[in-house]
């Protein structure tokens, strides 16, 4: 039996491949199919079932492209209804492949079709279990992201309360919990940064899994201080529900370089402009009206929070040899509108007669040096401006400035930092698409200004634009 993790840290995402005597079973794909078909491939074994936890938000899930390919099966638990094919299981059903078998134990509260899969070995020992979202290292799913449910928070967080004790926690303490996320995910609150555990250690350090919980305490603390989910997480729902289209037509149709001439027309007929080079090479010359989310940090998930319509036409600005891993990027949250690339990107703009814009980045000592008159922009999340701040700095959080992208004076110079300096620059390339000029980035953030000499403070009643 083999059994793999494939953590991707840009989406804080696990699926797993699991193999028994020439067969395998596909838990979670992400959007490219590839990397399965290849594993399988290599070790002369057949693809034979596509297990989904549930209908995922923060991601769009490779299974109806793998499906489509390999001729294998789509599972899902209870109550899941597709606008594809798909085996809906029932609680408790088992499957074989190979020697082992996955049951699917219907665990209801993250949504209302989620369900956990026990893995059972050749010699029929209860080997692990694969949570999906309904159990996390250190944490549990979030009971919000249910699609066109009748049902609160509240009566999903019940739901999962109930799914844990009674399907979960009774297992033997030395199960294999793996889990569909790690730390970065906003599917939960508390994630671990370790992405394999077991379920003893689960019962000993999980907030939501104590003993002594009743159902009230666990629904309180569950649904407390959760934040909105980003926008895009129902739009990928209802893809991973109802079907999508192919990635193979989406790289080609994104990963195409284009001339100047072709750059500029999709431009014209509304094309978002979106530079993914790194934060450093940004800030030294970009095209204007540009947004910038870089590959290097977490890409996806800035992307799905700030550009509010999926079907956008994307046309990007990346380094050489990163254009199709861009597109790939983009799918895996759903945008599969990019039409292309400008071929040689930045210097193609320039060789063109176009001027670029720069933006004027400072030091943490610069900042400390300037603090008197300065006027500081945090784009952190709010718990992590809660925690510890510049001394009168204002939370502006990048997550949520889209919804209100006037609150600021345009006529003001604003000092703007985050907690390291990526998205201080996705926030000032926002900005700056909305008519902000006097815009100074604070190279390192707020790691760099905690070493320096400059008013803190970790009051938890936050200034608010």
């Amino acid at each position: 039996m083999i059994v793999e993790q494939l953590y991707t840290k840009c989406l804080a995402e696990a699926a797993y491949y699991i193999e028994s005597k020439g067969e395998v079973a596909i838990i979670d794909p992400l959007r490219e199919t590839e990397p399965y078909i290849t594993m399988a491939e290599n070790n002369g074994a057949t693809i034979k079932y596509i297990f989904e936890t549930h209908f995922h938000a923060d991601f769009v899930s490779g299974h109806v492209d793998l499906a489509n390919k390999t001729g294998a099966a789509i599972i899902y638990g209870p109550t899941a209804k597709t606008g594809y094919d798909a085996i809906i299981a029932t609680d408790n059903q088992e499957f074989k492949v190979g020697d082992v078998t996955i049951r699917v134990i219907h665990t209801p509260g993250h949504t209302q079709e989620s369900s956990t899969f026990l893995l059972i070995d050749e010699n029929g020992k209860e080997t692990a279990l694969f949570t999906g979202d309904t159990l996390f290292l250190g944490d549990v799913g979030r009971p919000d992201l249910a699609i066109k449910s009748d049902l609160t928070r509240e009566d999903l967080a019940g739901m999962l309360f109930d799914s844990l004790r009674n399907r979960i926690m009774p297992f033997a303490d030395d199960i294999i919990i793996y889990p569909g996320h790690g730390a970065g995910s906003s599917c939960g609150k508390n994630m671990s940064s370790e992405t394999v555990g077991t379920l003893g250690e689960q019962k000993q350090t999980n907030y939501a899994l104590r003993a002594d919980m009743t159902r009230e305490e666990f629904i309180k603390e569950v649904t407390e201080g959760i934040l909105p989910p980003p926008q895009y997480f129902p739009k990928n729902a209802v893809m991973n529900k109802m079907g999508y289209t192919s990635f193979d037509e989406v790289i080609s149709t994104g990963n195409k370089a284009l001339s100047m001439d072709e750059f500029n027309a999709e431009v014209k007929n509304g094309a978002l402009i979106l530079d993914v080079r790194t934060q450093a090479d940004f800030i030294k010359g970009f095209i204007p009206n540009s947004l910038f989310i870089g590959l290097n940090g977490t890409f996806a998930m800035w992307v799905g929070a700030l550009i509010e319509d999926i079907n956008q036409k994307i046309v990007l600005i990346a380094p050489e040899g990163k254009e199709e891993e861009a597109v790939t990027r983009l799918s895996r949250v759903g945008y599969d509108n990019t039409v292309g690339f400008l071929k040689e990107g930045v210097q193609a703009y320039t060789a063109n007669g176009g001027s670029l814009n720069t933006i004027t980045s400072i030091s943490a000592q610069e900042m400390a040096d300037a603090y008197s008159d300065a006027k500081i922009i945090d784009v952190r999340k709010p718990g992590e401006y809660a925690s510890e701040h510049v001394e009168n700095a204002t939370t502006y959080p990048l997550d949520f400035m889209n919804d209100d992208l006037t609150k600021l004076d345009k006529n003001e110079t604003y000092h703007i930092h985050c907690a390291g300096g990526y998205r201080s620059v996705i926030a000032i390339s926002l900005l700056m698409q909305n008519g902000y000029k006097n815009l100074i980035d604070v190279a390192g953030g707020f790691g760099a200004l905690k070493n320096v000499e400059i008013p803190k403070t970790n009051y938890v009643c936050p200034s608010t634009l």
